[in-house]
């Protein structure tokens, strides 16, 4: 495949200096102390928002923490595409499940201490984790993994997955609206019904149903839903979830969240990805006659590798950079992952 076909090819900026850039542009200007250090030449420490931790850092942290998963469980967990093995489950996952099951547990002590000073009984609800990125960059398979992970953790036992594929609006509706092409888009998500959503959850109803999207079907699949009744964590995934709010009045999906993930990656390295899973597709699911996408199962691969950039460059990339990538500085994690899938840098926001 020739390298000049992909867009986003660029290299995108490191994610520290990224977000850096994004929280300077909104602070003010220079004080007369900083000014001094800078005309006379003294060395101040750059100051940021993040921990940023190398890969090796983060790996340290597994020390001590037992891996539960099997290689079965995690070739089930694993999407196409993605190169998930023990090693990068041991180093890289098993100690972010457990730092968000310290979060998780540290909240409900601290919802418990609040009900206690106002003399109510605890009524602490769970803890809801957002997991962005782009379409292929394997959030659906972290987001998986991290619900086995904290699961596993005696303080979170019960936790739940949520995807916001179940709040795109349905194909019909869609179509009468003009956007089958901008799926996957924010406009082409029930916004609404996803923030009531997890109001319901934050608020702590004790079951909340969300609709339910086959992606055999490509569709919303009527009377199916998901059920959540009120469990430790829920992990929140999608494309959009860290947008901000439409409208100073809105109230943005992020703004229910208790914790964030963003999982980042250079643009040419996901399209490479997304080729790669189209491909994989086009072998598996595609194959069965049921599937929406049944039409591309005869494609031959210079066929299929030119449908899926094209894919990739009318409708994934422009939305990566117009609505995805711009929410990255939104995160409390980001998660930096290099050509081969593995996650090279952690940034961590400072509490």
């Amino acid at each position: 495949m020739a390298e000049a076909t992909i867009r986003g090819g660029r290299r995108t900026p490191g994610v520290a200096a990224s977000v850096i850039s994004a929280v300077a542009a909104t602070m003010g200007a220079m004080s007369a102390d900083e000014a001094t250090t800078y005309e006379t030449g003294a060395i101040t420490p750059v100051l940021s928002l993040y921990r940023e931790i190398d890969r090796a850092d983060w790996a340290r942290l597994a020390a001590g923490l037992t891996q539960p998963l099997s290689e079965t469980e995690i070739v089930q967990i694993r999407g196409l595409g993605d190169r998930l093995d023990m090693a990068e489950v041991a180093q890289v996952y098993v100690p972010l499940s457990r730092l968000l099951s310290l979060y998780a547990e540290s909240t409900k002590r601290l919802g418990a201490e609040e009900s206690g000073f106002l003399g109510e009984a605890d009524s602490t609800t769970p803890f809801i984790v957002g997991v962005a990125g782009s379409v292929a960059v394997g959030k659906s398979t972290i987001a998986r993994l991290l619900r086995e992970l904290t699961s596993r953790w005696p303080g979170t036992p019960r936790v739940e997955l949520i995807t916001t594929d179940g709040f795109l609006y349905p194909n019909a509706e869609l179509e009468r609206r003009g956007l089958m092409d901008r799926k996957g888009f924010p406009e082409s998500y029930d916004r609404r019904a996803l923030v009531s959503f997890l109001t319901e959850v934050k608020s702590g109803a004790p079951e909340v149903r969300a609709p339910f999207y086959s992606h055999m079907r490509y569709d919303i699949v009527p009377d199916a839903v998901v059920t959540v009744r009120r469990p430790d964590i829920v992990i929140v995934e999608g494309l959009n979830v860290l947008q901000p709010p439409p409208t100073p009045n809105d109230v943005a999906v992020s703004d229910l969240f208790d914790f964030s993930i963003f999982v980042d990656a250079d643009a040419a390295h996901i399209a490479q990805w997304y080729v790669d899973r189209f491909l994989a597709l086009r072998r598996a699911a595609f194959s069965n006659p049921n599937s929406f996408f049944n039409v591309f199962a005869q494609l031959s691969d210079e066929e299929a590798v030119e449908r899926a950039l094209g894919y990739w460059n009318t409708i994934n990339l422009p939305n990566l950079e117009e609505n995805v990538l711009p929410t990255r500085h939104r995160a409390n994690l980001v998660l930096q992952k290099a050509a081969d899938h593995k996650v090279k840098t952690v940034l961590l926001r400072k509490l």
